[in-house]
């Protein structure tokens, strides 16, 4: 989901970040806020048709590196849990989300908490979105349940036998979603046993994360007033949804070109389009911009990285495999588009699928599709065949976009744990997640 945030994750490649997550709150303050979801990010890596002019990127630790400690402390740390249960986690949104699939205008997700025989708490998310999800949250909620009552009732066994304890549990696609909250909940506790913050227990490559913001499927004059606002909090990059109606989405493209020339702007169809339109919305965006530089409308800097996206993701359905094959490779080879499998990724064999077939030069890795675990595979595999990676997500609070931030560098009630200015975030070394809810309230 996006009006709203993404961020960094891993390449095996140079790249240029960018990344997204709700901002709208005051992350500082430890007075409870209110529940309202604030636009969305993602967690957002790949290379750039024009990275060449950008400075280049931080540091980042060796592959080899990334979550070895996280490996280590599964065969190493005991967990022994003492309590453990899901809430519902209704949550309105600040603004109606609407996609090419779908609109909400609040969310109802599962709250997990974790608490150990040592006191140590973690905190997990399961995201409901039934045009993604298997689950409802009636589902959810009572899935949640049987998982944390046997997790309750088990001896104690290391971190990495009880994530598989999980897996079995709550199995495949059908459980994604709640598998992914229970894992957040027992590597946030994790993590907090032995006081280090997540972001340094999966590789503490840097501290912080610069994110894009999304603009979800509205009137040409309301994403130009988004834009327009995003433009002066700090946003160089925005992710459009689109994938409705072909001209509309041409129209609200013009518009915010007219308020934020500078952006660059990542385009998401959200399953929206047949193989034709994706290629037709390139086509007509290209024609744009050679109209543009025949008039001389915009400096010719400013169009090389302009009306052409950096990133088009998910153009087809998810099951187009064809579709998405033929216009991953026109959008490349003719305008050196790079193009993102989410929704067509939902498994490792999924992710498999993609790499061997050179379906896509991007995947999008959500914890909900995948899990945790699942989603630390599909890492592995990516990484071993040089495809980037972005980590997105649907309709998450902090809980379980915090955690995806923490994944991705190193949490809309909940409190510390990083701070947000504009497009940057700042991680602390807070023990866990660093974030919490207030329990009651939920």
């Amino acid at each position: 989901m996006d009006p709203f945030r993404s961020a960094a994750l891993y390449s095996s490649a140079p790249t240029s970040v960018s990344s997204v997550i709700p901002h709208d709150l005051d992350f500082r303050s430890r007075k409870a806020s209110p529940c309202w979801h604030p636009p969305r990010r993602e967690l957002l890596l790949f290379r750039c048709a024009d990275s060449s002019t950008r400075p280049p990127p931080p540091k980042r630790q060796p592959a080899a590196m990334m979550l070895s400690l996280f490996d280590s402390l599964k065969d190493s740390l005991t967990i022994d849990v003492a309590r453990a249960e899901g809430r519902p986690l209704d949550v309105p949104l600040a603004r109606p989300f609407t996609i090419a699939s779908s609109r909400l205008d609040r969310v109802a997700n599962v709250a997990v908490r974790v608490q150990l025989r040592n006191g140590s708490v973690g905190w997990g998310e399961a995201p409901v979105l039934p045009s993604v999800t298997a689950e409802d949250q009636p589902a959810a909620l009572a899935a949640a349940a049987a998982a944390c009552s046997a997790l309750v009732q088990s001896l104690p066994m290391t971190l990495g036998d009880v994530l598989r304890e999980v897996g079995r549990l709550l199995p495949g696609h059908d459980f994604a979603s709640v598998r992914a909250g229970v894992e957040m909940a027992l590597i946030d506790a994790a993590a907090n046993s032995i006081r280090i913050p997540l972001w340094r227990l999966f590789g503490g490559a840097s501290n912080s994360i610069t994110t894009d913001i999304t603009i979800p499927i509205v009137s040409p004059s309301e994403a130009a007033e988004l834009a327009a606002k995003y433009c002066r909090q700090g946003f160089s990059t925005l992710k459009l949804k689109v994938g409705k109606d072909l001209n509309s989405d041409i129209e609200v493209l013009t518009a915010i070109r007219s308020v934020h020339p500078d952006c660059l702007f990542v385009l998401d169809a959200n399953e929206g389009y047949k193989a034709h339109q994706a290629i037709e919305v390139l086509d007509k965006l290209h024609g744009k911009l050679k109209f543009y530089l025949a008039l001389a409308y915009i400096s010719r800097n400013c169009l090389a990285m302009g009306v052409t996206p950096i990133l088009f993701e998910q153009p087809v359905h998810r099951d187009d495999w064809e579709g998405l094959h033929l216009v991953s490779h026109v959008a490349k080879d003719k305008y050196g588009v790079s193009v993102a499998a989410d929704e067509s990724c939902r498994s490792v064999d999924d992710a498999n699928k993609i790499i061997q077939g050179s379906l896509a030069h991007v995947i999008n890795i959500k914890l909900a599709k995948l899990g945790v675990i699942g989603a630390f595979e599909v890492i592995n595999i990516a990484r071993e065949a040089g495809i980037a990676l972005m980590i997105g997500g649907m309709v998450e609070t902090r809980l379980a976009m915090g955690f995806a931030g923490h994944l991705a560098a190193g949490l809309d009630p909940v409190i510390q744990g990083y701070e947000a200015s504009g497009s940057v975030y700042k991680f602390d070394n807070s023990r866990g997640q660093g974030g919490f809810l207030c329990w009651g309230n939920v």
